[in-house]
């Protein structure tokens, strides 16, 4: 594994606070698909692009990380730089975190910003 993959591999692990089964079943939730972007069209159709994410995040994180692809690296520092950018934009009060939309999207990426 390159030092780059260990990289992305650790920063990837440490930003996905979230079990495998803990994800799916919040990407079953109502919640889940409502928040997130859906695309150009505007109508707010179809599966959001964090609901896919996280669908992939479940494959990766229950694979062993021998089995680990380019694409799945790709797809994780991906996964890195979302949250990170995410998290430095919460809601305006802090009563509002647990509910939001906010943290519903990052939940869709794998990460609970109320999980410590």
């Amino acid at each position: 594994m390159s030092d780059d993959h260990a990289e992305i591999y650790r920063d990837f692990n440490d930003a996905v606070n979230m079990t495998p089964a803990a994800l799916e079943t919040f990407l079953d939730s109502d919640d889940s698909k409502r928040v997130g972007w859906k695309g150009e069209d505007g109508k707010g159709s179809g599966e959001s692009v964090g609901h896919k994410s996280g669908r992939r995040i479940v494959e990766i994180k229950r694979r062993k990380k021998a089995d680990l692809t380019d694409d799945d690296y790709a797809h994780m520092k991906k996964v890195v730089g979302y949250v990170a950018r995410h998290c430095a934009q919460g809601p305006q009060k802090e009563e509002d975190k647990e509910h939001s939309d906010w943290r519903y999207s990052l939940m869709n990426w794998g990460h609970d910003p109320l999980k410590t």
